[in-house]
């Protein structure tokens, strides 16, 4: 009579989902992060959940989406359109300044340029020379257009 009073405890126990089951505290604090604890914290008020209730989250990974992109038309684009359209012959002289621009860009390293305002001659630092590189480079995308 005391084993099987022992072994319908043991089975009682070992069946019994409210033992498995726990408490679980959950607040925010003050910078917005959401905390979890099985001890209830002091002075801050949490809710209290149990572990019975909760969900069991999907096991798995995060594919991330490509998100869709809009290209914004840049001011040298859309000039590039209008002379394209309208004025082949000068759409062709600026194709060709370009390509020579460039190619003299990529060829010598130490080049002078010419001041707006006093006509002085400086030399052009190599962060110049990239800049004007990239720009002539689209230029000849943009207006080097084989029609």
């Amino acid at each position: 009579m005391g084993i099987m009073r022992l072994v319908i405890g043991l089975a009682t126990l070992a069946f019994s989902t409210s033992l498995l089951a726990g408490t679980i505290y959950t607040w925010v604090d003050d910078s917005g992060v959401v905390h979890y604890s099985q001890q209830q914290p002091l002075n801050v008020d949490a809710r209290k959940i149990y572990s019975e209730d909760m969900e069991p989250a999907k096991i798995g990974t995060y594919t991330p989406q490509k998100k869709a992109f809009t290209k914004v038309e840049t001011e040298l684009e859309k000039s590039a359109k209008i002379i394209n359209e309208k004025d082949k012959q000068q759409a062709k002289d600026i194709c060709e300044s370009a390509k020579h621009s460039l190619s003299v860009l990529k060829t010598h390293s130490k080049l002078n340029q010419q001041n707006k305002e006093t006509g002085e001659s400086i030399a052009m630092t190599e962060e110049q020379r990239q800049a004007a590189i990239a720009e002539n480079t689209e230029r000849v995308s943009l207006f080097c257009q084989s029609k």
